[in-house]
């Protein structure tokens, strides 16, 4: 900064005395190139705030804690009062003050600037309407923007003819509390803002601080450490210095505090400044005056009311309102004159960037009436994105997938499908934390999909539900028994069970496709500005770029439906009554299993009913009421005349003893040799019903109790244990892992590659392009020039137009001003 020490820190700091200085006016630019430049910056920096553009402008941030003599200052500055200290116009809003020294403007000019626009209103001659202009415009934009603070500024330009030649944006003050009625987080704010004013490099920081707080214990002094650590920048005021005079009576004192030593470095030195206190309404002359007269009343008592005076050489040029004046003016002149190189130059890009822009412009509202134009553009475009997107699928990295990518849980979370249906376990893949799209997501969701399928059992079945089964296929005339009953379990609990889980497996891989497409038009722009390839200017067609996401969408969720209703068709198949799934494990063992099977599953002799309520008796006897066949209950034992003995004789034969009627919970470990016989020997079997029809019940009660160890296991092992009802619910889960496994691994995953991904890669192309382009030229000019989108054109060109008329005026004058350099 230029107040530190050395060997030229007073090249540009005055060091005459006040005597001297009222003999010469510093009002006036030492020649006529400095008051080109700062008119010229002024115009720059009106540019600037009217069009938003960011432009490294030279310029005096003032900042500081509120009732720190900020409004004081500024109004000293200017030369006259305007009560700026009643509209407390630092806490609200920025003010940019634009002072222009002006010898013809003998009583103050003020404009104000409009906003959103460089153009000034009508001049503002009395002081008492530029505070009510003040504070209507803040109260009225804060009540827009629904905000209690804003960093838009208000630009006003100062014409007087007592004023330094100097633009000063003063910021609001710093505060502990917000004010009554004010958001809490109001001091957060404006910190906030005011750091965000402060920080960039090409401005110069005026830090005001009261002369009653010591620098060791200064709040913001801190706060301005942070954005200008060296305080390179930065000018340190000492305000009301007039009231800390009164505490020092020796010569060591006074330059002990002067110095600042020990808390701002050695090579910085503040301005102790003091003004005027009378707030009684005056003349501008009289407050000039007293402004002069406080900086003398300053200067005789420090070398007459202290002892031993103060170090004049050393502190001299650091004190009193007319060295910080003169010093601010010829800082700020020689910063415009060290910039104006670089400002040209950034001028002439700012200026080729908007006529390419304006040019840009005129080709969009002439391309309104080139339906081949756009038609050509259009295409190119939608197939860039088409293209990005089966790169995206085939394994594409960039963009960055830190950035893009998602985890599982995100995708669960903005999908809004959440968990897996029907699993209340937390599914966690491989790679479920890390950031995917593209290929990479969908392999990841295909596999989470597996690890929920094989996480589901078959679920348990009620007595009821098994009893309702078993009983149909007996009443319907079946014979399959038990193995179809615990083969419709298992199909009926795939049906509920796994449907819901490929309905979200299928929407799940539909959200990880649809998130491509913003990827696929960031990957699209970033390739065609590296490149400098024209895939079509489509920029700013929104509805054009609207129109070409709801194609995107729709195609997706096509996909989707379609996919559904081929998984669906696979889990019917899998689970239909004719399918052999359920079968498949019976089959490779010794002999025919499945001739087995269905010879023990012939109808049985007799209807019947299985008893499956916990603790009742395993099976009743239905009896037929066939009174031709089947003799009278009461006489169960006898048997067709002459017959009895033969029938017992056969029966010894067999070897076979007759159970009591059992539970259906005890186990069936029984002897199945005179099945296996019966089985084995149609003939002889047909032989000995004919003698044994005395004996049916028991022979059914025999067949009926032995029929899930048989099918159950081995039919040679001979043995089987667990009840009717948990050997049936143990079929059942074997044929659900099977039912499962076959529709996982055999038919889903290639269902859902081929279902999604191979009509991106082939078909999203020309889908897009018969849904965008295979319309007449009206309705396809419908996505460009929809109702007001040629007004808004037009009236972006015109504002396009106005920032390049006052660009290149600001661009000719610093060409002026450059060459006067």
């Amino acid at each position: 900064m230029a107040t530190t020490t050395t060997s030229n820190a007073f090249l540009t700091t005055p060091t005459k005395t006040p005597s001297e200085k009222s003999k010469k006016s510093h009002h006036h630019f030492p020649n006529s190139d400095s008051k080109s430049r700062f008119e010229a910056y002024n115009r720059l920096q009106s540019a600037a705030v009217a069009f938003g553009e960011k432009l490294p402008i030279p310029e005096i941030v003032a900042l500081g804690g509120q009732s720190d003599g900020k409004s004081s200052l500024l109004e000293a500055l200017l030369g006259f009062r305007f009560n700026v200290r009643e509209v407390e116009m630092g806490t609200r809003r920025p003010l940019i003050l634009q002072m222009v020294h002006d010898s013809t403007a003998l009583e103050p000019r003020c404009r104000f600037q409009e906003e959103d626009s460089e153009e000034y209103g009508s001049p503002v001659v009395l002081a008492s309407a530029i505070a009510d202009i003040i504070k209507s415009r803040t109260e009225a934009y804060l009540k827009k923007t629904k905000t209690a603070v804003s960093s838009k500024p208000i630009v006003m330009r100062a014409e007087y003819a007592h004023c330094p030649n100097l633009t000063i944006i003063d910021t609001p003050g710093f505060v502990l509390k917000a004010k009554k009625g004010e958001p809490e987080n109001t001091p957060d704010e404006i910190l906030s803002m005011v750091k965000s004013l402060a920080s960039p490099p090409h401005r110069i920081l005026l830090f005001l601080q009261q002369s009653s707080v010591e620098w060791c214990s200064s709040l913001w002094l801190d706060a301005v450490r942070e954005i200008d650590p060296t305080y390179r920048r930065t000018v340190i005021v000492v305000s009301k210095f007039d009231n800390r005079l009164k505490e020092f009576t020796d010569r060591w004192e006074v330059d002990r505090y002067l110095s600042a030593s020990g808390y701002l470095g050695d090579g910085t030195h503040p301005f102790f400044v003091a003004l005027p206190k009378d707030r009684n309404t005056v003349s501008n002359d009289e407050f000039r005056r007293q402004i002069s007269q406080v900086d003398s009343d300053v200067l005789r008592h420090l070398r007459d009311g202290i002892k031993g005076g103060f170090d004049e050489e050393k502190f001299r040029p650091f004190i009193g309102f007319g060295c910080l004046r003169e010093y601010l003016e010829s800082e700020l002149q020689k910063r415009y004159k060290e910039a104006a190189p670089a400002t040209l130059a950034l001028l002439e890009q700012r200026c080729c960037e908007v006529t390419t822009e304006l040019a840009r412009m005129d080709s969009k509202i002439q391309a309104t009436s080139d339906v081949a134009h756009l038609r050509r553009c259009a295409m190119l475009h939608t197939a860039s994105i088409s293209n990005h997107v089966g790169v995206l699928i085939d394994g594409a990295a960039d963009p960055a997938p830190e950035q893009w990518g998602k985890t599982t849980e995100e995708e669960q979370s903005e999908s809004g499908i959440g968990s897996w249906p029907g699993i209340t376990a937390d599914i966690k893949p491989p790679n479920s934390t890390l950031r995917l799209y593209g290929g990479a997501a969908f392999e990841r969701v295909i596999h989470e999909f597996r690890c929920a399928a094989y996480s589901i059992e078959c679920p348990p079945v009620s007595r009821e539900k098994v009893a309702n089964i078993l009983l149909a296929h007996a009443g319907r005339g079946g014979g399959r028994g038990v193995m179809e009953a615990a083969a419709e379990i298992a199909r009926a609990a795939a049906r509920s069970w796994l449907a819901p889980l490929l309905d979200t497996a299928c929407d799940r891989l539909a959200f990880v496709l649809g998130n491509l497409f913003d990827l696929a038009v960031e990957r699209s722009c970033s390739r065609d500005s590296d490149y400098g390839i024209k895939s079509g200017n489509m920029d700013g067609y929104v509805g054009f770029h609207a129109a070409l996401r709801h194609s995107y969408n729709r195609f997706i969720k096509d996909l989707a439906k379609q996919c559904k209703q081929l998984v669906r068709h696979h889990l019917d198949s899998a689970t239909s009554p004719y399918s052999q799934v359920c079968y498949e494990n019976f089959q490779g063992g010794s002999g025919s299993g499945v001739t087995s099977m269905y010879r023990f599953n012939q109808p049985l002799v007799g209807s019947f009913s299985l008893e499956l309520s916990e603790g009742g008796p395993a099976l009743r006897h239905d009896k037929v009421r066939d009174q031709e066949n089947i003799p009278p209950e009461k006489d169960a034992q006898e048997t067709t005349p002459g017959k009895g003995v033969e029938t017992r004789e056969a029966l010894r034969e067999s070897q076979l003893t007759v159970p009591e009627t059992p539970s259906p919970d005890q186990p069936c470990d029984m002897v199945y040799g005179g099945v296996k016989k019966e089985v084995g020997n149609e003939h002889g079997a047909r032989k000995r019903q004919a003698r044994m029809i005395g004996h049916s019940r028991n022979s059914d009660n025999l067949r009926l109790t032995n029929a899930g160890g048989f099918l159950f296991g081995n039919a040679d092992s001979g043995l089987r244990s667990g009840s009717a009802y948990s050997d049936i619910c143990s079929s059942a889960a074997q044929h659900f892992a099977r039912i499962r496994e076959v529709l996982v691994e055999r038919s889903v995953m290639s269902t859902l590659n081929s279902g999604f991904l191979t009509p991106c890669r082939d078909r999203l192309m020309m889908a897009l392009g018969l849904d965008l382009f295979a319309v007449n030229d009206e309705k396809f000019m419908d996505m460009f020039v929809a109702p007001g989108a040629i007004d808004i054109l037009q009236n972006e060109r015109q504002s396009l137009q106005k920032r390049q008329k006052i660009l290149q005026s600001c661009l000719n004058e610093f060409k002026s001003v450059a060459r006067a350099l």
